[in-house]
């Protein structure tokens, strides 16, 4: 009898082929130097004055002058909690409601209209009312970015609750669920996978609002700091602020990334 033959391993540039952990850093270590090169060439000729374009090694000195001069951590910190604020804001006031709007069609044809219809307005068109109705306090900074992020979460959220197949709601009921019963044992706890990745998302979104909420009478923070520097030339100092944004936005993700892991882990088991 021919002798059985293992399956051959698919390689990386299969579709959806595996890549090992060292792989995977080597690429993104790629990903992360080869634009770095790329600047680093781009500044380093005589061509292009450094008020437009400043070098690595610029940007990182003046990332050491903020930190050691100025008030790098502070600037930091206050940006982080006005996005986490009006980001949690935006999660706990979304989540009943997109799950009423997924779950009852009543309240879809109620809501979601009303919602896609705002979410199109910018944020940074609500600054004037924001101003006068709320003041020119933190809760002004954190109200655009909770304006940014509630209404695309909602419908994100609402859409993830619809996508909770039928055949579980229906076995559900049969088995004799009443309806609260089936929205938090079945409906919601079928979507939580989907509604963390759309939080996940969603805070990507909240940080890209920090500079637009910082435009209110603020005094501090990285977005603040990237518009002043603005004022006066000060381009290394903008790159910083924009590195900076970028690895806190990442650091987050990667920390949802986590999260969606450790909650479900059945869904990265390999096959």
């Amino acid at each position: 009898m021919p002798s059985s033959t293992r399956p051959r391993r698919p390689g990386m540039w299969a579709i959806r082929g595996p890549l090992s952990r060292r792989q995977y850093w080597l690429f993104a270590a790629l990903g992360l130097l080869a634009p770095l090169g790329l600047w680093w060439l781009a500044s380093s000729g005589s061509t292009v004055d450094k008020v437009f374009l400043p070098g690595p090694v610029d940007v990182f000195n003046r990332l050491v002058t903020w930190y050691t001069e100025d008030d790098l951590m502070s600037d930091m910190g206050i940006s982080i909690y006005r996005v986490t604020t009006g980001f949690l804001f935006s999660a706990v006031i979304a989540l009943p409601l997109a799950l009423m709007i997924g779950t009852f069609r009543p309240v879809q044809a109620v809501l979601e209209p009303l919602t896609d219809f705002i979410r199109y307005m910018p944020a940074v068109a609500f600054i004037p009312l924001v101003m006068l109705w709320v003041g020119i306090e933190e809760s002004s900074k954190i109200s655009i970015i909770f304006i940014g992020t509630f209404f695309q979460m909602v419908l994100m959220m609402a859409e993830d609750v619809r996508r909770v197949p039928l055949a579980q709601i229906e076995a559900a009921q049969t088995m004799g669920a009443q309806k609260g019963e089936t929205i938090n044992l079945v409906i919601f706890q079928a979507a939580k996978p989907a509604l963390l990745d759309t939080l996940r998302v969603t805070m990507g979104w909240a940080w890209t609002y920090l500079v637009v909420a910082e435009l209110v009478a603020a005094n501090s923070g990285l977005g603040y700091s990237i518009l002043k520097a603005q004022r006066f030339l000060q381009t290394d100092k903008i790159f910083v602020g924009i590195i900076l944004i970028g690895l806190i936005g990442l650091v987050m993700d990667q920390l949802f990334r986590l999260a969606h892991r450790k909650a479900f882990p059945w869904l990265y088991l390999k096959s």
